[in-house]
């Protein structure tokens, strides 16, 4: 925040009728002892009271709410040769992100500390836990139904739905969202007026009336920010698109970072892959043809799922799209909700329902279960692998690798293969057969005894089941996924 804002936020803070549950002002104490308490105190009074930050501020006085100033500069304060934010970092579990500030308001010197409401864990400093009762700081093991709904609180949050800036003007609402494509996208008439542009993001419940100002919420910022930089708690989520020269991360080629809204950048962004993916030329029947070998529809959808799925809880983090020689690696962050193996079929499930429902009606990504299904689709038609998906417990990364050919692919990649087929054909109303496997792999009628094989192989992996034979011959047998 600029000196500007900051002026602008203890003004506000100090109006307040009474020092509430999640505002301390002090004047000169700095004993860094209790400055860790009430940092554990105001993180979990206002996890309690459902605010976004809690704040002590430094130079307002207590009883008037006077703005004295203060003689204590936080940012240049050590506790032995350790800076005193680092310090009390330290001290605090688990750890919140505070911020401090130092600033001046008429030849005035404020400090103000910017607590970020703990999610279902109590902060504590130095193993104690603390709370805000009325004025006072209390041990939060006195408090035990305040605790317990501390424990609570994260199952009742949805992260759209939190403030991404706080208390603004209509001016400001303005320049930062984009709200001529904010109706474009949603195929509506451009109002002539700004009350008409207010009124239907109001009612589109992306902004919030605030006393004479606006919130913006986190889904407006998120999908038609100006510039996601301008909003600090969503900035650091804008999607990266690298091109690596060669199969490693040593070397990158060109980067993209997507600094406006997701819904508003995001054809740029697929048409930037489009514009750079790498593309062979072949010779097919005595013709010269170039092909790309990746398919630019099912990077759509999983660039789509990459943004809607992410854990926006996980900090630092920001949806990526990698690409190598070899191959293409789609990043988000968080472990998916479902099993891996049942994406294709699987209704799906989402931390972001609100966010997924905006982008489907943007047209961004597919109706409810058929995104994942066009990905397979598209791998199929262009002969590559099944999609490697590592599920980690901070991430989720999706692997799409270059086109190999029945002899190149090992077991598991037949094997893979095979589910997956099965998979397409039971949710198109047909039937795997040793015949629609064998042109999947693009092999001759000859070769049905290797595909039997690997039929075999998938069975045994408990992946596929068959449904009826036709006497000893396997011929015209039929198979379906094991949970089918």
């Amino acid at each position: 925040m600029d000196v500007q804002q900051l002026e602008k936020l203890v003004i506000a803070l100090a109006e307040q009728a009474e020092e509430c549950e999640w505002i301390e002002f002090k004047l000169n104490n700095s004993n860094p002892q209790e400055i860790g308490e009430y940092l554990s105190a105001l993180s979990n009074s206002a996890c309690y009271h459902k605010k976004d930050y809690a704040y002590l501020i430094y130079g307002v006085e207590d009883d008037t709410h006077n703005l004295l100033g203060t003689d204590f500069k936080p940012l240049h304060t050590k506790i032995g040769n350790q800076e005193q934010e680092n310090w009390l970092a330290t001290q605090l579990n688990p750890r919140i992100d505070f911020n401090i500030f130092d600033f001046d308001i008429d030849n005035k010197h404020f400090a103000l500390f910017r607590i970020p409401a703990t999610r279902n864990t109590p902060v504590s400093f130095r193993g104690e836990y603390y709370i805000r009762i009325g004025s006072y700081k209390k041990r939060l093991d006195e408090h035990p139904e305040r605790e317990q709904k501390i424990w609570n609180v994260e199952k009742q949050l949805v992260f759209e739905n939190e403030i991404a800036a706080k208390n603004i003007g209509e001016d400001e609402l303005l320049r930062m969202i984009d709200y001529p494509d904010f109706f474009d996208m949603l195929k509506l008439p451009l109002p002539d007026n700004r009350k008409g542009i207010i009124d239907r993001m109001l009612q589109e419940k992306i902004i919030l009336k605030n006393g004479n100002g606006y919130d913006i919420k986190n889904i407006g910022a998120l999908l038609f920010a100006k510039n996601l930089e301008d909003f600090e708690t969503i900035g650091r989520k804008a999607v990266r698109v690298i091109f690596y020269d060669g199969n490693s991360r040593v070397n990158a080629q060109k980067e993209r970072l997507g600094t406006r809204g997701y819904a508003i950048d995001f054809n740029d962004m697929i048409q930037y892959l489009d514009d750079n993916l790498p593309s062979k030329e072949i010779i097919d029947k005595g013709l010269r043809q170039t092909i790309r070998p990746f398919p630019i529809l099912a990077l759509r959808e999983l660039a789509a799922n990459a943004m809607i799925h992410q854990d926006f809880s996980i900090s630092g983090t920001s949806p990526m799209i990698e690409i190598f020689g070899n191959r293409i690696e789609i990043t988000n962050a968080g472990k998916p909700l479902i099993d891996p193996m049942r994406f294709i079929d699987h209704n799906p499930e989402t931390r972001n329902e609100l966010l997924a429902r905006f982008m489907r009606r943007l047209n961004i990504c597919e109706e409810r279960g058929s995104g994942y299904d066009k990905v397979i689709v598209e791998c199929e038609k262009f002969q590559l692998p099944v999609p490697e998906i590592l599920a980690e417990e901070r991430y989720t990364r999706i692997i799409i690798r270059e086109r190999k050919t029945f002899v190149q692919m090992d077991k598991t990649d037949r094997i893979n293969a095979c589910y997956l087929h099965a998979c397409l054909k039971y949710l198109s109303g047909d039937f795997m057969t040793n015949q629609s496997l064998r042109e999947r792999f693009e092999l001759e009628s000859k070769a049905s005894s290797v595909v039997s094989r690997v039929i075999t192989d998938t069975i045994n992996s408990s992946l596929i089941k068959m449904i009826n034979t036709d006497g000893n011959s396997k011929k015209y047998t039929r198979y379906v996924p094991i949970w089918a």
